[in-house]
């Protein structure tokens, strides 16, 4: 943890306040809906959206209306009603037409995939849906996903591309992503490359860029741009290379707690203040990526959902995260991945219309992520790019239990503390539910081919050795 983080037990003191001062609040409430409203993530996706006042964006290139909320197609439903990132079952394809239906119905006009989402079938499901439509209904948004050394060949670059024109059922692509710019790589023998290297393997050694340059040329793609990911560096010389090639967007991770705080959850990272001003002066529009951090904004600790929740008892905890973002003018649309229907509900109730955050509240998110991050959570988006495991292992579901148990108390410091027993069966309890034995983080070998993939720059070998010393300790007691 970082030295603006506080350890486990001050953790705990903390959690326990949070605790007392829901009860306080609970107690204090006329009804336990009102009690609901003040301590849940309750929403009101209960009242009806109005269909014609979704929150648009200009595209300064072509004066296009771009929809503020982008239908991110990551976490698509299956048939087991799972999340396609999370179970190896078949994408539930009238779910996702109904999905799609609801919010091309409410004015979203912006759909994102990539040819790595859901283990493959995210574009094909997308082309399904979306081809129920005359073509000027939507915009389609994809990447480029050359992420292995055996793909970076121009034949094999280029392949992809086509495939993808070819699974979603259209003649043009509206945004082209060169896809996870800055992060590392390794080449075909094996060998670490930097954030830097790996993009001229990928993009430039191939002549790939001078190809999509080419294909916008030619109409075939709308607006070129990057995802960044990683190193710095390598944001900083695209965009020095602005002149040349006139980036039409780009995308960045960009939510009230990455806004200054990035770089302290991780020292890798950058702070999304200085990305999205260095776009800004630029003019180039922004895509946003996890506005709640995989979750983790929706899902807040006791106390920050309290800071919340007593200021707009009616909005989800995720509603703030979106109208925070969208209140930025540059942001051309946030991008979200939107399993379920009340996700979509939600976010069309934040966003037809957006109400801009005022000064007030700005200043009271601050305080909510000066909260946030004094809790020691694995900064994991569940994004899976750490997957599939060479060795079985479930990276995100660990660090997604570890990461839930911290925000409800569930971390037991010592066995003399009073609630280790509830804690440690808790904890043990759940960890077995959620992740079967041997995939759990006493399988890992330390590899490192994880680490290489972690858009979060996260060392996963290291979190997960850490994990389960702790998983030892409590089966052992010897905490």
């Amino acid at each position: 943890m970082k030295n603006n983080n506080i350890n486990r037990r001050e953790f705990l003191t903390l959690a326990g306040a949070a605790a007392a001062t829901t009860a306080i609040a609970m107690s204090g409430c006329g009804n336990s809906d009102t009690a609901k409203k003040i301590t849940g993530n309750s929403t009101s996706s209960k009242k009806e959206i109005p269909t014609d006042k979704m929150t648009y964006r200009v595209n300064p290139k072509n004066g296009d209306k771009i929809s503020v909320l982008g239908y991110g197609f990551m976490r698509l439903p299956t048939v087991s009603k799972q999340s396609a990132r999370e179970s190896s079952d078949e994408i539930d394809q009238e779910s996702v037409n109904e999905l799609t239906d609801f919010a091309i119905a409410h004015g979203l006009n912006l759909f994102d995939t990539s040819p790595a989402y859901c283990k493959g079938m995210s574009e094909h499901s997308m082309g399904i849906a979306l081809s129920r439509y005359p073509r000027d209904k939507y915009f389609i948004s994809t990447k480029l996903s050359n992420f292995v050394a055996p793909q970076w060949s121009r034949e094999n670059s280029i392949g992809i591309y086509k495939n993808s024109l070819k699974e979603l059922q259209t003649e043009y692509i509206d945004f082209l992503h060169l896809h996870g710019i800055g992060m590392g790589a390794k080449d075909i023998n094996g060998n670490d490359l930097s954030g830097m290297e790996a993009f001229n393997q990928r993009f430039i050694a191939n002549g790939l860029l001078d190809f999509l340059l080419e294909e916008r040329e030619a109409g075939r793609i709308k607006n070129l741009g990057f995802s960044y990911h990683g190193d710095v560096k390598v944001f900083d010389y695209l965009l020095s290379q602005h002149e040349k090639y006139h980036w039409d967007f780009v995308m960045i991770q960009m939510n009230y707690v990455d806004w200054k705080y990035a770089k302290d959850i991780n020292p890798m990272n950058t702070n999304a203040e200085y990305l999205y001003g260095e776009l800004e002066k630029r003019q180039i529009p922004v895509f946003v990526m996890e506005p709640i951090l995989g979750g983790r904004l929706a899902n807040l600790p006791q106390h920050p959902t309290l800071m919340l929740k007593t200021e707009r008892p009616e909005n989800s905890v995720a509603s703030w995260a979106f109208r925070w973002i969208a209140s930025h003018p540059n942001v051309l649309t946030i991008l979200s991945g939107m399993t379920y229907m009340e996700h979509l509900h939600d976010n069309l109730s934040t966003l037809c219309p957006l109400e801009p955050c005022t000064e007030e509240e700005n200043t009271l998110l601050q305080r909510v992520a000066d909260e946030f991050v004094k809790f020691p959570l694995v900064p994991c988006t569940q994004c899976q790019y750490c997957m599939p495991c060479p060795y079985g292992l479930d990276i995100p579901g660990t660090f997604t239990h570890y990461n839930k148990c911290i925000n409800e108390g569930d971390i037991a410091v010592s066995k003399l503390d009073k609630n280790f027993a509830e804690a440690r069966r808790k904890f043990l309890i759940g960890y077995d539910r959620k992740v079967p034995k041997e995939r759990q983080a006493a399988h890992c070998i330390g590899c490192g081919v994880c680490k290489t993939h972690c858009p979060q720059n996260i060392d996963i070998p290291k979190r997960l050795t850490d994990i389960n010393d702790y998983i030892e300790k409590l089966r052992q007691e010897t905490l």
